[in-house]
């Protein structure tokens, strides 16, 4: 009973995965946009990240494990840029992609335009939604994150940060769209550069914040659809012609 059980909850899954896919290319393929379904990651990283632990080691005058690490280590090193886990990793920028597709195995999708279908919105803060965008060239991070920043508001986040340098992810502009019952939010920004802590933007509010209302207006059934688009700045493409 407990075997048959566990396997009709997996076909249970299986059906719901492929349900709000078929809803999602049903809404976006007249735009022929590539559509990604994003399960939730709820409470596997808070164990404190780098950037938490490091704030918190401050507080209590230990040396933060981020100083510690630029003093000792190689500074070409980076940390692992996934923020739903307290990951010990860390390693060139150039092998960041391969470690987060084989150990977190986390989806890329390829295209100038996708949607980014998070589910079970309903679920409690802290809960995460991540993919990977490849476009233009390079790879991007799409982070949307629940989260109280006040006790017992919880509000969404969702940002996009480059797997490169600063420098590199000023030469791109993202945006991120909200589409439904005649209603339109867009957000348009430079993207960040993983080498900053996701918990940073987030903090700074650097990114696209949606309170819950303002989220159910958007939503369909707990799903929340986004669509994503990146184009180079028109800077960037006036050096190229220079």
């Amino acid at each position: 009973m407990l075997f048959f059980t566990q396997c009709f909850g997996a076909v249970l899954d299986l059906i719901h995965l492929r349900f709000q896919h078929y809803k999602a290319k049903r809404v976006f393929s007249a735009a022929g946009q590539l559509v990604c379904v994003v399960n939730p990651t709820h409470s596997l990283k808070y164990a404190p990240t780098r950037c938490a632990a490091g704030q918190t080691s401050a507080e209590q005058g230990v040396l933060p494990p981020c100083l510690h690490h630029e003093a000792v280590h190689d500074p070409q090193l980076v940390p692992c840029t996934c923020p739903l886990f307290s990951c010990p990793w860390e390693g060139h920028l150039e092998v960041v992609v391969s470690h987060l597709r084989q150990t977190h195995r986390i989806n890329i999708l390829q295209g100038a335009e996708i949607v980014f279908l998070a589910t079970d919105m309903h679920l409690p803060a802290p809960t995460d939604w991540i993919i990977m965008h490849s476009c233009l060239g390079h790879q991007f991070l799409l982070v949307l994150r629940k989260q109280e920043k006040y006790e017992g508001h919880p509000q969404f986040f969702a940002t996009m940060m480059l797997i490169g340098t600063p420098t590199q992810a000023d030469n791109f502009t993202y945006r991120l769209e909200l589409n439904r019952n005649q209603r339109r939010l867009k957000w348009e920004a430079t993207p960040r550069s993983v080498l900053e802590c996701v918990d940073s933007v987030i903090s700074d509010g650097d990114c696209l914040v949606l309170n819950t209302s303002l989220a159910q207006l958007f939503s369909d059934n707990g799903s929340l659809a986004i669509g994503i688009a990146i184009t180079t700045s028109k800077v960037h493409n006036a050096e190229d012609e220079m």
